[in-house]
């Protein structure tokens, strides 16, 4: 067994231990959070690829049906954990790097919050037993809650408390459903569960089993931020600090494809699994863009179409395909990259501008040149606008419906891109390029390095996973390979 495997789980949780032991050192809090958090994305390509069992116990063979039980907390770690993990620890060096050059003090709950968070979301995707998956799937749902109450955003509160009790529904329902697996099968590993149904188990065609779908889907759809819950999702975007919103983002992300990736192992024999989910995703993609068209606030903007974008994830993985797997999880990596440099962008004029209400704005570009043309650049990757990564897998979603044999979803996906430029153009316009409003104060107050310094390493990695997309689609398709 590799013993760097926990370590990705273990490491930021001790840490976020001693930096909320320690929160009153303020100098402290920041030199240890910049040391760990650079240390973090180091761990999984340190590691060995592998399964590690918790406690050292091994799988037991059945006598009866040979089939191999996990009677330990069972790990996996591939190439495809470590492209998702490396790049989570990528974003979580460079938004802890923002906030301790951002405030004097820092806070040391709330980067307690930020390497839980980090944690609970790489215990997630590297989880085999959904019992585990379960439990920090709960620390991330509420670490999130808290970087929002954290925050010093206008009706932080009511957001945080909107979500918490959202969540109070979401969670207990895939609880019932993982109970209702635990029920037919006598285990909550994956791998178990998978084998027993290939090998013909009974009760896999029971109501009961489509009953657990049924609530783990609903579940997910809280988890991911669909509809119906896609209002409450965008809130707590709207609601955190940039750099925070960057990061919850991620883990949105994260948790999203670590519970769907469980979905389809258990579920993917339903005829009704593929159907639901590509039902959901359509209506998440249509219903945030309509959303995003109407804001005037363009935090409330990115944070629709940060939402809708996990939509197009959700299609590759229900049109089922091997090409469109791959594609809507290489739209996951872009979507982490591209939303935080969105967040993180719009951020820093919000706070120079103190405001961020697009009618109040104007002439920026000016001001800030860098910030400008990096944020619209990123819009661009939003959009598909090629050479950039999300032109890259979103051809590739365009082409595997195609080959599905489904070209209206081709013709939305389009669509949905066409309408996102659209409103990347607007927003861009009317910050940046029309006349600057004479009520308009701007303080005059630098962006920081570390804020240009994060959006340049972030736009670097969209244009050369643009160029270069086999750098990620290569160990993707391996992954989507072993699924189907």
């Amino acid at each position: 067994m590799n013993e760097l495997i926990p370590l990705m789980v273990i490491f930021p949780i001790a840490a976020a231990l001693l930096i909320n032991l320690f929160g009153f050192k303020s100098t402290f809090v920041k030199y240890i959070s910049i040391i760990v958090a650079f240390i973090i994305p180091i761990i999984p390509l340190a590691s060995n690829f592998g399964l590690h069992y918790f406690g050292g116990h091994a799988p037991l063979e059945s006598s009866l049906s040979g089939i191999l039980y996990h009677t330990a907390i069972t790990y996996s770690f591939t190439a495809f954990e470590q492209l998702f993990i490396f790049i989570l620890g990528i974003l979580g060096f460079f938004v802890v790097l923002i906030y301790v050059n951002s405030y004097k003090k820092a806070s040391g709950p709330y980067l307690f919050l930020l390497f839980m968070g980090i944690a609970a979301v790489s215990a997630l995707i590297l989880s085999d037993d959904i019992f585990h998956m379960f439990v920090f799937f709960e620390i991330a749902a509420i670490v999130q809650v808290g970087i929002v109450a954290a925050s010093t955003i206008k009706d932080r509160y009511e957001i945080a408390l909107k979500y918490m009790i959202v969540g109070s529904i979401g969670s207990p329902i895939i609880l019932l459903g993982i109970a209702f697996l635990l029920a037919i099968f006598g285990n909550v590993n994956i791998t178990d569960i998978v084998n027993m149904i290939n090998a013909g188990f009974p009760a896999a065609s029971s109501p009961v089993f489509f009953a657990s779908l049924a609530l783990i889907f609903f579940g997910w759809l809280y988890t991911a931020g669909l509809p119906p819950f896609h209002t409450a999702k965008s809130g707590i975007y709207s609601g955190a600090e940039p750099q925070g919103a960057a990061l919850l983002q991620a883990f949105s992300v994260i948790t999203m494809v670590s519970i769907l990736i469980a979905m389809v192992r258990i579920f993917s024999g339903l005829e009704i699994f593929n159907v639901i989910l590509v039902a959901f995703s359509l209506l998440a993609m249509i219903l945030s863009i309509t959303m995003a068209l109407v804001q005037t606030d363009f935090k409330r903007m990115i944070a629709f179409l940060a939402v809708g974008e996990l939509g197009f994830i959700g299609l590759g993985m229900g049109i089922g395909t091997e090409l469109s797997m791959t594609a809507g999880l290489f739209q996951a990596v872009n979507e982490m990259v591209i939303t935080a440099l969105l967040f993180i962008g719009f951020g820093a004029i919000a706070v120079v501008c103190k405001t961020t209400d697009i009618n109040k704005l104007g002439g920026l570009i000016s001001d800030y040149p860098k910030t400008a043309i990096m944020v619209l650049i990123g819009g661009f990757a939003m959009a598909g606008v090629p050479p950039l990564n999300g032109f890259q897998s979103k051809l590739m979603l365009v082409q595997s419906a195609l080959n599905a044999g489904y070209p209206e979803f081709a013709i939305i996906i389009v669509l949905i891109s066409i309408a996102t430029f659209v409103v990347f153009v607007k927003v861009f316009y009317l910050m940046f390029l029309k006349t600057k409003p004479k009520a308009l104060e701007v303080s005059g107050e630098k962006i920081p390095k570390s804020t240009i310094i994060t959006l340049a390493v972030f736009l670097i990695i969209c244009i050369t996973l643009g160029l270069f997309p086999s750098i990620a689609t290569d160990t993707i398709s391996g992954f989507v390979g072993g699924l189907l």
